[in-house]
């Protein structure tokens, strides 16, 4: 295999791997109160954090997890070169008012739920090629804001079917470095739109899968690994619906991820004791579970090697309510540790 240069059809191996210099995550009372409760660095029992909606409270959300993940570095937002980070409200309002004072230069992103994934490949590539010394990576969602946006306000009450996901309320911020570090990006899979036609917004599983499948199947093409090269392949938010589809179509093209497979939506809430249905979803799904679960196994060395692969679902209310399909996008990093 090449390294520091493209490989395969998809994808980028780096000779010099990036460091994560920290992490932080920051959630709401909801994820405060689900299986991951321990490892997340704060957890707020206001959703509005102290403001007057839900969107300004996903924004002063954003800047605390940046700030905190700037302290654990012990860095200051003028040490940083770029910000790379996103959200699910349109024209990426609790980004741009959440991160405005910090007067970092942006690259806002939307990658739906996949967004995190697309932060830490553009900040790595940033990195690797020597465009900046230190960059940050980050992505949030709110559960109050991507219902309102997305579906029905909270006020209507509406019946949620068993296939639906539950939007977390919760943000994760990384910072990208050439300084050494204990944990490191060594390569990137960006990946495509996949449409398999589903035309159900409450189904959020089946509409992500297939780019999830078509995903880690041409990253273990391009890198030329099989399941077992690592210890975790994760996917952000797939929930019980969406894990069962990647296992088929995976399954179809003979590979069987089921033994290092782990999805973060069916980790960050307790489905039958919370009444999430099929699990949690949303770009602070994958953020904050990376950020902390994930973070702390591989700093403690638990495991060495994982397949970040957060995925998103490319719909808005004008698309749907237009009749179009759900379409599907998935990006994988390589997350390693030296230890």
């Amino acid at each position: 295999m090449k390294k520091g240069l493209q490989i395969g059809k998809q994808s980028l191996s780096f000779d010099k791997p990036v460091y994560i210099m920290s992490s932080a995550s920051i959630v709401g009372p909801k994820e405060g109160d689900g299986p991951l409760k321990d490892t997340f660095d704060k957890i707020v029992e206001d959703a509005t954090f102290g403001k007057d909606s839900w969107e300004e409270g996903e924004s002063e959300m954003l800047k605390e997890t940046v700030s905190l993940a700037l302290m654990k570095a012990k860095l200051k937002a003028a040490d940083v070169r770029y910000l790379f980070a996103g959200d699910l409200l349109g024209q990426l309002i609790a980004t741009t008012f959440g991160v405005m004072d910090l007067e970092i230069p942006l690259f806002g992103l939307y990658g739906a739920c996949s967004t995190m994934g697309e932060a830490l490949s553009l900040g790595a590539m940033t990195v690797h090629g020597g465009y900046a010394d230190t960059v940050i990576a980050a992505a949030s969602s709110h559960f109050g804001g991507a219902e309102k946006q997305f579906r029905f306000p909270l006020e209507y009450g509406n019946q949620r079917p068993m296939s639906s996901t539950w939007t977390v309320t919760g943000s994760g911020a990384f910072i990208l470095s050439k300084e050494y570090g204990d944990v490191m990006i060594t390569g990137i899979t960006t990946g495509k739109v996949v449409d398999y036609g589903v035309k159900d917004s409450l189904n959020m599983g089946a509409c992500m899968a297939p780019a999830a499948a078509d995903l880690i199947y041409q990253h273990l093409q391009d890198f030329e690994r099989k399941p077992e090269d690592y210890d975790k392949i994760v996917t952000g938010d797939l929930g019980i619906v969406g894990k069962e589809i990647l296992c088929k179509l995976l399954n179809d093209q003979g590979i069987d991820i089921s033994k290092v497979h782990m999805d973060c939506g069916m980790e960050i809430y307790d489905d039958v004791e919370q009444d999430t249905h099929a699990g949690g979803s949303g770009c602070g799904c994958s953020a904050v579970t990376l950020a902390g679960k994930l973070m702390n196994e591989l700093r403690s060395g638990e495991i060495k090697r994982i397949l970040f692969v957060p995925t998103g679902a490319l719909l808005s209310t004008v698309s749907y309510n237009e009749g179009q399909t759900v379409p599907g996008i998935a990006h994988g990093v390589v997350i390693e540790t030296r230890v």
